[in-house]
């Protein structure tokens, strides 16, 4: 009998796979059979990662990968055919928010930055790993995105912004690949514990505004979104592409 949501045989590349979200789908997708690539523009953390799935009993590797930086991407999926053959699951979490403001006041370099991390790189990332999964007949993308990419949130319109393009991005290469067995997906949390939601989670008043608008007041931990995104990946998902999982404790209900 076959055992559902098995990855067995399969590997993944998890960009953004040091901390947070990224590690911990690292992990859930160890544990379901899966070897696991993780990335990140730090290798040494990555490695940490890679050494506690195996630790775990899982099969995994690090990489360097700066998603901002395009040259790493090409070079990081030659590795991974070289090494393994195949690419089935791509995993895109990195990005950032270097701006958290008021819009009038963010600067240039603060926009190309979150722009540059947060779409070009997804976009580059995402044409370097499609040729390798087209090579066999199959693959899954899941994008990170946000529910900023749907409800803009205060302080940061920009960050917003680069979400919904990734939400956008993710529905066109789904369009585009869907009948080549790729499929493309996105992951929307909402308010989740990582490094990136700091700035939020130190803001006054957040545990009242949790408390009003969240019909379950508390922030996500990582390891909350592991389940939709072993969801999209598996062969479960056979026919779910396009799509943005919202995950948000009904923050957007």
């Amino acid at each position: 009998m076959t055992k559902r949501f098995d990855l067995s045989g399969r590997v993944a590349l998890v960009a953004g796979a040091s901390r947070g979200i990224g590690e911990a789908v690292a992990h859930g997708l160890a544990q379901h059979g899966a070897t696991v690539i993780c990335s990140s523009r730090k290798q040494a953390d990555c490695e940490k990662v890679a050494e506690a799935i195996c630790a775990d009993g899982g099969e995994a590797i690090s990489a360097e990968l700066h998603l901002g930086e395009l040259s790493h991407h090409g070079r990081t999926v030659e590795m991974i055919e070289e090494k393994y053959g195949r690419l089935d699951i791509l995993i895109i979490n990195g990005a950032t928010n270097p701006y958290f403001g008021p819009a009038h006041k963010a600067d240039e370099g603060a926009y190309d930055k979150t722009f540059e991390v947060n779409v070009k790189g997804p976009y580059f990332l995402s044409s370097a790993a499609i040729p390798l999964m087209l090579k066999n007949g199959k693959g899954a993308i899941v994008n990170v995105a946000s529910i900023d990419g749907i409800q803009p949130g205060k302080g940061r319109v920009i960050y917003g912004m680069t979400k919904a393009a990734l939400i956008n991005m993710t529905k066109g290469l789904a369009k585009e690949y869907g009948n080549h067995g790729i499929r493309v997906n996105a992951l929307l949390p909402g308010f989740t514990d990582t490094k990136l939601a700091s700035a939020l989670k130190e803001q006054p008043g957040m545990q009242k505004y949790m408390d009003e608008q969240l019909a379950i007041s508390r922030m996500a931990q990582p390891e909350e979104m592991v389940g939709s995104v072993l969801y999209m990946v598996s062969d479960e998902a056979s026919y779910f592409t396009g799509q943005g999982m919202v995950v948000d404790a009904g923050a957007i209900i």
